[in-house]
């Protein structure tokens, strides 16, 4: 899941999304595409979004009765017909009329099509122009919330449990060029990454980040307070993956470098195919400004109301 930094404000427009979903996530009464309806119809009637949906997708919609749900909408064409590649042009587009705040596409992991040209160049555009891209039930599902919490709607109660970090495990991962990056929002968010229960990392960010604690908490205190692994191209990734489909990992923060090439990208795919495996459990978000926005709508969430 990448985040959005920037997301309209009610007195512009209303939130744009693209939606769209593998078919095995589309066409049983269970799909995920009905429970992401269903389950966060409250966060969207309180956003009210136009959805931009590709073909098939807003076919399911419409079988399951969930069209009231969407509210306004407009049809792309089938993804065979070019529908995804409308998409990706509508994530890079700067005209307020015309492009896209947020992509959700429930990815199935074993979908040949998950893989074509179309559907990697969706994410990294999305990484790159700092918008969610939310590929598993769990990353929309939280995300609606948050930003309708925001916006003034009641939690969705439904979510809570996962909110107890104090049971809950986050991965940390940064790219070379990311660390620095990564270290600023430890940093500012600290407070509320110290309450998840467990803390994990790849290589070296995984140091980086507990000479970061023992600054702020102290020698002893903060030496383990990541769990370090394994850098990515040796196998980290894979380590991680492993906690995520035991669900010891819910939330995995991976500040990717779109820019350059990677050659452990296998490993890189197998994290995210990991999180799509377990879709109702773990997310991902991908970018560094919409982390930011995401941790802090998390601490929003979180704090006591008086």
């Amino acid at each position: 899941m990448t985040t959005n930094s920037s997301a309209p404000s009610a007195t512009t427009r209303p939130l744009r999304i693209g939606l769209i979903a593998n078919r095995s996530h589309q066409d049983a009464p269970d799909s995920a595409l009905v429970q992401l309806l269903r389950g966060a119809r409250h966060s969207i009637a309180q956003l009210q979004p136009e959805w931009i949906v590709v073909g098939r997708t807003l076919d399911a919609i419409i079988a399951h009765d969930l069209l009231a749900v969407c509210g306004k909408h407009q049809r792309f064409p089938y993804g065979r017909e070019g529908g995804l590649m409308k998409l990706v042009s509508r994530v890079v587009d700067n005209d307020p009329a015309r492009t896209v705040d947020a992509v959700i596409y429930l990815i199935d992991p074993v979908d040949p099509s998950s893989v074509f040209p179309e559907a990697q160049a969706l994410k990294r555009q999305c990484v790159i122009h700092k918008k969610p891209f939310l590929s598993t039930l769990a990353s929309a599902r939280e995300w609606l919330d948050l930003e309708a919490f925001n916006a003034g709607a009641a939690a969705d109660a439904a979510l809570n449990p996962g909110y107890a970090l104090a049971g809950e495990g986050i991965a940390l991962i940064a790219h070379d060029a990311m660390k620095e990056r990564m270290l600023a929002l430890a940093e500012k968010h600290f407070t509320l990454l110290d309450q998840f229960a467990h803390r994990y990392a790849t290589g070296t960010t995984g140091g980086l980040l507990n000479q970061l604690a023992q600054k702020i908490k102290g020698e002893e205190a903060g030496r383990h307070w990541v769990q370090p692994f394994l850098s990515g191209p040796l196998g980290g990734d894979a380590q991680i993956a492993e906690l995520v489909l035991e669900k010891k990992i819910r939330r995995i923060l991976f500040l990717e470098d779109p820019h350059v090439a990677r050659q452990h990208e296998a490993d890189i795919q197998l994290l995210e195919r990991a999180a799509r495996t377990v879709s109702d459990f773990a997310l991902v978000v991908s970018d560094a400004g919409g982390a930011d926005r995401w941790l802090e709508l998390i601490s929003k969430r979180m704090a006591p109301t008086t």
